[in-house]
């Protein structure tokens, strides 16, 4: 019998006898699997129902001409590019290849929904444009009602208008900013979908288009066009090249597609599925100590057992190859059933997405080859990462460990695990030193976190002795001689203690971690309007992604002209680029900026910019290499050029932005234009509430925007935080879920090798209910070390990645512990331990008395 024969015949008996023992691993290891495999499956599959979507709405169409000219500013997409002249439309027709052409005008439209509420914003675009006559060259197809023929009507996606509860023959407003009364006459399907995603959209004649999407007729995003049979896409842009401008280019309908995709869903799909993997490799991370600490309890029990087979003349190599083959074995089987429940998870999300809001497009389930072998291929890593180390203990197990009375590991943090740790801890507080104080560095600063996650686990087993020692002091006071024994059963064995608190402490520290960072973010923004906004009221745009119309510019100068209001001024946005960058301006009445929000010091004046003069900065200065009195050279988006010269320096930024211009400069070159802010300052004695109705009175011309004092306006400004922390809470608790399973399977372990131990205790006259009481406080006990440890770490991190994120940026970033969210972590948490504990407590006290005093 060779020796790898004879280690898989030791594995199979061994987990055909000791089935139960694997359970909690075979469950991590599923759940990890199944999360990881599920994300996978998700992601191709609407990644390849996108694509099929748009390559859909696209294909009648074989070229898109467009401007060349594109201004692009970090973190914003596809930039924003010049218009062109519709002029252009006859002479492309004129080309030979073209079968037909047509118009194409973009722009913000949001509707207000039945309810007076308006329709998305939140993030996807809300587009309005014009409604292309030519059915092959429309990406969106006529599903009910009809085409927009007369002023005011208008057709909409057949999503918007189920979430807005519209139906055709409704009038509502259409937010372009300006409100617009319009008629549904229509409802469309894009790529056969009601809509791509939660993106809206409104289409309405072409001369509604023009007079409120672009600042002037003539003028579109582009022109699509559609090529004469036998005449290849390739060949199509060929043929219209030389027709074109210089400023002007033509690209393949394919090509336009896969930016439309790329824009629209790309980005949305590269943060979701990049924060499922983060989450995915949290939870292995969690289910790896859950099994290493498995096989660690279980090589200690089976140390009798292997040490008599080293004796009958096993090598170490078969002992040890026994162990990795279990756990291969248990890694491989667990893997592929979390496969299949990944699979099932994600055709889960495929059904669940419509139900909350989100149309996930039609289709089967896109597996690819990655998603089938990197989750099965993780899953048996893991598990046999997590088990090396035991089964190199169990290799090294002696013979005369065969005459022993009991294998029990009760091994206690040796001086070398002591030393490592506090290397690690020192290691960590320098480089986290260095990169927020010395040298600001993101990156130093995250290794620096690393090193600290690292130390806590190495010290896992020194710390634990005091701090169970500390955490179950009050047990001997409130439950006697019940609390003592569970408070020095979790003291036994500081390694098992601390590796099956380490799980738990990964999950708490996370969630720690985001609750810190989200509450300090609040923090910053509540700071932040009390620093710069000296306004009584806001009246704002939605501030998250790319939705929502913005304001009407008119607005602000109607609020202006209120007897409650001294001053009103709207923040409105350009783009251009200085000096060879694309950056974001903003574009309103410094004067009035200047009295609504406080600049800090402001060297030049914010009264004398006129046409040509420009207010930035002094970060942006510094780092631009701009002083009062030079030149900088803005070229905007539609082509043209104009030498500014800075005649204001102000010092903060927060929510001026870097650079600021005037209306007047501005307005040659806008496109559709809107305000994303409108700050108002009331008259001396109005009183908030009185100014608060005069504004939302006048608003409602407008489209009934939000009018919000400063709590309320800093509050809805950090509500996509709490939508953050949300969806993280959610997407941890299954790792929190996997460290609870840790700890109920060390105690059922445990309880199998203390179990003529508990046989005594019940023979003394310990009752069941003590029994069950004394395993449940040990298991609360291990669940409060993980907790507090991963509450102390999760506070630390947070601390660390506000101060990388304050050096990494010009914002001051406020530092927020939130008491009471982190006080419900811990109740969470200790609870959580008690109900591990509840399983094995109840099994533990139906042990036979006798059977137990008699047992091995």
């Amino acid at each position: 019998m060779t020796s790898t024969r004879a280690s898989v015949r030791l594995s199979v008996s061994s987990l055909r006898a000791h089935k139960r023992r694997f359970a909690g691993t075979f469950t991590a290891v599923l759940l990890g699997v199944a999360f990881l495999a599920g994300t996978l499956v998700m992601g191709d599959t609407l990644r390849a129902s996108f694509d099929t979507m748009f390559a859909d709405a696209a294909s009648g169409t074989d070229a898109v001409v467009r401007s060349a000219n594109v201004v692009t500013v970090s973190g914003e997409g596809e930039g924003t590019r010049q218009p062109v002249s519709t002029t252009l439309l006859r002479k492309i027709e004129q080309t030979p290849g073209v079968a037909a052409a047509a118009v194409d005008i973009q722009g913000a439209g949001q509707l207000i929904g039945a309810d007076g509420k308006p329709i998305g914003g939140q993030g996807p675009p809300t587009l309005a444009g014009n409604w292309i006559q030519d059915p092959e060259l429309n990406p969106y197809e006529l599903a009910e009602g009809r085409a927009p023929s007369a002023s005011g009507e208008v057709v909409v996606n057949r999503g918007t208008a189920d979430r807005g509860g519209l139906k055709i023959g409704d009038t509502t407003v259409l937010r372009t900013p300006d409100p617009v009364r319009v008629t549904v006459v229509g409802l469309a399907t894009f790529g056969g979908e009601d809509g791509m995603g939660q993106v809206t959209y409104t289409g309405m004649r072409q001369a509604d288009a023009e007079k409120y999407l672009t600042p002037k007729p003539g003028e579109a995003a582009g022109i699509l066009v559609r090529a004469e049979p036998g005449t290849s896409q390739q060949e199509l842009v060929d043929a219209l090249t030389p027709a074109l401008p210089e400023d002007t280019e033509a690209i393949t309908g394919q090509a336009s597609a896969a930016e439309n995709q790329n824009m629209i869903s790309g980005a949305f799909l590269g943060l979701f599925t990049t924060l499922l993997l983060v989450v995915s490799g949290i939870v292995l991370l969690v289910a790896t100590f859950s099994i290493h600490n498995t096989f660690a309890i279980v090589v200690a029990q089976r140390t009798r057992e292997n040490a008599l087979l080293r004796a009958l003349g096993a090598s170490r190599r078969q002992i040890l190859g026994s162990t990795l083959v279990e756990a291969a074995v248990v890694g491989v089987i667990a893997s592929a059933v979390g496969l299949a429940a990944g699979i099932g998870i994600a055709a889960g999300f495929q059904a669940l997405f419509p139900a909350v809001g989100f149309p996930f497009p039609e289709g089967a389930l896109v597996i690819s080859g990655v998603s089938l072998l990197l989750p099965l291929a993780v899953g048996v890593i893991v598990c046999l990462g997590s088990a090396l180390l035991p089964a190199v203990r169990a290799g090294g197990t002696a013979p005369l460990a065969a005459l022993r009375e009991t294998a029990v590991d009760d091994s206690a943090a040796s001086r070398t695990r002591t030393l490592t740790g506090a290397a690690l801890l020192l290691t960590s507080v320098g480089a986290i030193a260095t990169g927020i104080l010395a040298d600001p560095s993101v990156w130093l600063s995250a290794a620096g976190a690393v090193l600290a996650l690292a130390a806590f686990v190495v010290l896992g087993p020194v710390a634990s002795s005091y701090a169970v020692r500390v955490l179950g002091a009050p047990l001997d006071r409130l439950r006697g001689v019940t609390g003592g024994l569970a408070r020095r059963n979790a003291l036994r064995s500081p390694k098992r203690t601390a590796a099956t608190a380490t799980a738990l402490m990964i999950g708490v520290a996370v969630v720690s971690l985001f609750t810190v960072f989200g509450a300090s973010l609040k923090a910053t923004m509540n700071q932040t309007v009390d620093r710069s906004f000296a306004g009584d009221v806001a009246i704002s745009a939605p501030a998250f992604g790319a939705g929502g119309s913005g304001l009407s510019p008119g607005l602000a100068p109607a609020v202006g002209r209120l007897p409650d209001v001294a001053t009103a001024v709207g923040l409105g946005k350009g783009v251009a680029e200085v000096n060879g960058a694309g950056r974001a301006l903003t574009v309103t009445d410094p004067a009035a900026l200047a009295e609504v929000f406080d600049l800090g010091t402001v060297r030049g004046s914010m009264n004398a910019l006129g046409a040509n003069g420009i207010a930035v900065s002094g970060t942006e200065a510094a780092e631009r290499d701009l002083h009062m009195g030079s030149t900088a050279r803005l070229t905007f988006p539609d082509g043209k050029q104009q030498t500014f010269t800075v005649r204001a320096l102000y010092d903060r930024s927060e929510l001026a932005g870097d650079y600021v211009i005037t209306r007047q400069a501005w307005a040659p070159h806008r496109a559709q234009d809107s305000d994303t802010l409108v700050a108002v300052t009331f008259e001396d004695g109005v009183s908030t509430a009185d100014g608060k109705a005069a504004v939302e009175k006048t608003a409602a011309a407008y489209g009934s925007p939000d009018v919000q004092t400063r709590g309320e306006y800093a509050q809805s400004s950090a509500g996509s935080i709490d939508m953050m922390l949300t969806l993280v809470y959610a997407l941890l608790a299954l790792a929190v879920l996997i460290a609870l399973l840790g700890i109920a399977n060390t105690l059922t372990l445990a309880i199998h090798e203390r179990t003529r131990e508990l046989g005594l205790l019940r023979a003394v006259g310990q009752t069941r209910s003590q029994l069950r009481a004394m395993v449940r406080w040990e298991s609360v006990l291990v669940a409060a070390f993980g907790t507090v440890g991963g509450l102390l770490l999760g506070g630390f991190l947070g601390w660390v990645l506000v101060k990388a994120s304050e050096g990494a940026g010009d914002t001051p970033f406020a530092f927020a512990l939130p008491p009471t969210r982190l006080l419900v972590v811990a109740l969470v948490g200790i609870t959580a331990g008690a109900l591990a504990g509840w399983r094995p407590a109840r099994r533990a006290a139906r042990l036979d008395v006798l059977r137990a005093i008699a047992a091995d």
